[in-house]
């Protein structure tokens, strides 16, 4: 096995990439440096340990969401623009996360299933974005706390879809925004 010298972010990357296609469960040293095909040395020259690697990869997955979802709600144009412009944008569309696909975040989010770390990230990135949401249709003129569940749900529901069937689901989520507006505009 010829030595590789790689960046922090190049395990970040092969990281997500197990994690999509083989779930959390390869997320180790060892079969990582062989993915990458490079010695657990380099693995280690970067990071204290496995858990060090998991807080980098989830604080990394956590930057871009909110990353992401600043972009969506601060852009220029009208509420009804930054509502369809959330509810249709990739969370994770930029920061080196988009060569991932649409299973990116279904797969953090299986993650959290079954490890607390990760649990607490995810908490902190959906209770930002409903937060962001809830504030975005106040700003609208539309209070029901349920609208906020219900987009936020479907995002997250056609996210998981997505990344199962590879179905780009952003009309479908366009027209659920033009749904709600008709019936509470």
């Amino acid at each position: 096995m010829v030595a590789t010298r790689l960046s922090p972010d190049s395990w970040i990357h092969a990281g997500f990439t197990a994690l999509v296609a083989q779930g959390s469960s390869a997320l180790k040293a060892e079969a990582l440096a062989r993915d990458l095909k490079t010695t657990k040395g380099s693995f280690y020259w970067h990071f204290k340990d496995v858990p060090a690697f998991h807080q980098a990869m989830l604080r990394h997955w956590e930057d871009a969401s909110l990353h992401m979802l600043d972009v969506a709600l601060h852009d220029d144009g009208t509420p009804v623009q930054r509502l369809r412009h959330f509810a249709q944008s990739a969370p994770t569309a930029q920061n080196g996360l988009a060569s991932h696909g649409t299973a990116l975040e279904p797969a953090i989010r299986a993650w959290a299933h079954e490890n607390p770390t990760a649990a607490a990230v995810v908490a902190r990135v959906d209770a930002r974005r409903m937060e962001a949401l809830d504030h975005l249709l106040t700003e609208m003129g539309l209070s029901n706390p349920e609208l906020s569940r219900i987009l936020y749900g479907a995002r997250l529901g056609m996210a998981e879809m997505s990344g199962r069937d590879g179905i780009d689901n952003e009309n479908a989520l366009g027209t659920l925004v033009d749904l709600i507006l008709a019936l509470y505009g």
